[in-house]
């Protein structure tokens, strides 16, 4: 019997340091908002049943990290959204922060369902946009978005939705890969979108 329970024991703790030298780094807490910076109107972001929630006049959450000072060029990010009727959003990566507007630099990754608006969940806005929503409201699903070199895939719950490579000579400073942080968009006060499950994964340059 005694046997059995080392035996149990080990097994949890590989388990819990394979999960910890995965390479995955938890972007939120659950708990609040630490590691991230929210711009023009604060009060559009909140922490609602471990749910990260982006609800409210424009404004947008910037994540900065434990040392506010996170630069990604390759990643594998994850999350898990949900959108509320007429909900748009969108996940901003290799931005930075600003203290207005929308973000000027990066690629915007479109989180939008039902709304007006139609390039829909999953599409690169304004660079290769999806025109018919993957997924529904009100239901969980899993949004991944993957860098590598000149690459971007999105996926939503595994299927690919968007695959682009920047084509060589490409002259957009602001609108290119380069490196930089990701950005949570509250887009209107009659758009909420929840968001939990927030990791990223460094890949090799």
């Amino acid at each position: 019997m005694r046997l059995c329970v080392v035996t149990v024991l080990l097994m949890l703790l590989t388990s819990v340091s394979c999960a910890q030298d995965d390479g995955w780094e938890n972007m939120f807490n659950g708990k609040n908002l630490l590691g991230w910076h929210v711009n023009e109107s604060p009060e559009s972001v909140k922490v609602e049943d471990g749910c990260l929630v982006v609800h409210g006049k424009r404004a947008h959450a910037f994540y900065v990290g434990p040392n506010g000072l996170t630069d990604l060029k390759n990643f594998h990010f994850k999350s898990k959204v949900m959108t509320m009727p007429g909900a748009n959003s969108g996940i901003y990566f290799h931005t930075r922060f600003q203290d207005t507007g929308w973000p000027a630099k990066g690629y915007e990754c479109q989180v939008n369902n039902t709304q007006k608006d139609k390039k829909k969940t999953g599409g690169l806005y304004d660079v290769q946009d999806n025109f018919e929503a993957p997924v529904q409201d009100e239901v969980w699903f899993d949004y991944e978005v993957i860098v590598k070199g000149k690459q971007i895939v999105v996926k939503i719950n595994g299927k690919t939705i968007s695959d682009y490579t920047e084509p060589e000579g490409l002259n957009r400073p602001e609108r290119q890969l380069s490196s930089g942080t990701f950005a949570l968009q509250c887009h209107d006060p009659g758009s909420k979108v929840l968001y939990k499950g927030l990791m990223f994964k460094r890949l090799d340059d």
